[in-house]
């Protein structure tokens, strides 16, 4: 870290703070792209240290403040949580132009927090329900969907301590 990094503490921890306070966005804006946003990529650590980044699906539920998640029960993330639950969670829009330039306008956010395995059977089926309210509202889809993989399927929870967001023209 650079000594002229600064810090933003929380619950006894330590992040760095956003440099370019002039590209940061509010926590608003941050939750409406959560709130939008289908998907982003999800960082933990991995084999032998190593970072491992998956593209994922999410769902931000407004009143716990928190993220989900739903993918099969064993493998590379469910390891990797298992041994160390510290992540990293990124999303981004699609950027727009404004007139008359050619380089996009792109919002991110950037998420640390921990991740832990939802164990409540119901509640990782509604959630997963409210997952899949960001893709479809056919009801038929969705009740075959959880009635054929709820029981393969592992719903993990992202409580976030710390999330910036900035907005960055690609010039």
């Amino acid at each position: 870290m650079s000594s002229t990094d600064e810090l933003v503490h929380y619950d006894g921890m330590s992040f760095r703070a956003m440099r370019r306070q002039k590209q940061a966005v509010s926590r608003e804006d941050c939750i409406r792209l959560l709130e939008n946003e289908t998907r982003g990529v999800l960082a933990v650590i991995g084999d032998g240290g190593y970072p491992y980044c998956v593209p994922i699906n999410h769902y931000y539920d407004p009143e716990s403040g928190r993220i989900y998640f739903h993918g099969g029960r064993i493998g590379h993330r469910v390891d990797a949580v298992k041994a160390n639950d510290k992540v990293c969670y990124t999303v981004f829009d699609k950027g727009f132009l404004k007139e008359g330039d050619w380089a996009l306008n792109v919002t991110s956010v950037v998420i640390f927090g921990r991740m832990s395995i939802v164990g409540d059977f119901d509640r990782a089926v509604e959630l997963c329900r409210r997952l899949s309210y960001k893709f479809t509202d056919d009801e038929s889809y969705i009740n075959d969907e959880i009635e054929k993989c709820a029981k393969a399927t592992l719903v993990m929870e992202l409580t976030i301590e710390h999330m910036t967001g900035k907005l960055v023209n690609e010039k």
